[in-house]
């Protein structure tokens, strides 16, 4: 079982002057899911490399069990800091796709056509793609076969207009996950703020927020059992 995880190389937010980058517990809480489970996992980010962290989600507050073993797992920093160039991935080395969060992702990998073409052809293949938290905003340019958007008449979630307010940038992100998806015909639904929210159509899998990353990731792998 081979999972590749795709993460932003994008580490400006906005004109604030402040970082962004991937958030942490999105990408350690499914990794471990995935590793736990046997999977060989890869990571990917446009530029390759190391992908920047978003700093917030380093502070203590946003600590779980899994970014702290994260942080002491040698082979998994190694692997963070040398991350494939998006345009060197080939979906078809692999069994499903995830996607973490974090702002990032808003800006470089929703308008990346290396990404755009990686779910495409991956969904096509008859394989899984997930994404969570800010990541779901990554498909509002990605189609289906016939040219229509892939998310138009599918259940679909991801982070909401509201806990986007609660984090103070709905001024900052060049666009609103909740409302990009709607626009595309998406079939939008969510569970409370910051509680653990995961929607389910198809191969497509989505999670609202950080603290759904790793139901998000338990349904990937509960697709890749059948």
């Amino acid at each position: 079982m081979k999972i590749l995880m795709v993460l932003t190389s994008h580490d400006e937010l906005g004109n604030t002057g402040k970082k962004t980058g991937f958030w942490l517990e999105e990408l350690a809480a499914p990794y471990y899911a995935f590793l736990d489970a046997g999977a060989e996992i890869t990571l990917a980010s446009p530029k390759g490399g190391q992908p920047p962290l978003d700093p917030k989600s380093d502070e203590p507050d946003s600590q779980t069990d899994e970014t702290r073993r994260f942080h002491a797992d040698s082979e998994a920093q190694a692997a963070l800091a040398s991350t494939a160039p998006l345009n060197t991935v080939d979906q078809a080395a692999y069994d499903a796709v995830f996607y973490p969060g974090g702002h990032g992702p808003l800006w470089d990998l929703a308008n990346d056509a290396h990404s755009i073409s990686l779910i495409e052809q991956t969904l096509q293949a008859g394989k899984p793609v997930a994404l969570v938290c800010h990541a779901p905003g990554v498909l509002r340019h990605v189609k289906n076969a016939d040219g229509t958007p892939l998310v138009n008449g599918k259940k679909v979630t991801g982070f909401t207009n509201s806990e986007e307010e609660g984090v103070g940038l709905t001024d900052v992100v060049p666009f609103l996950v909740e409302d990009a998806l709607k626009e595309k015909g998406g079939l939008y639904s969510r569970g409370d703020d910051w509680q653990s929210y995961t929607v389910q159509d198809g191969l497509l899998i989505t999670g609202q927020n950080p603290g759904s990353s790793a139901e998000t990731a338990k349904v990937l792998l509960s697709n890749l059992a059948k």
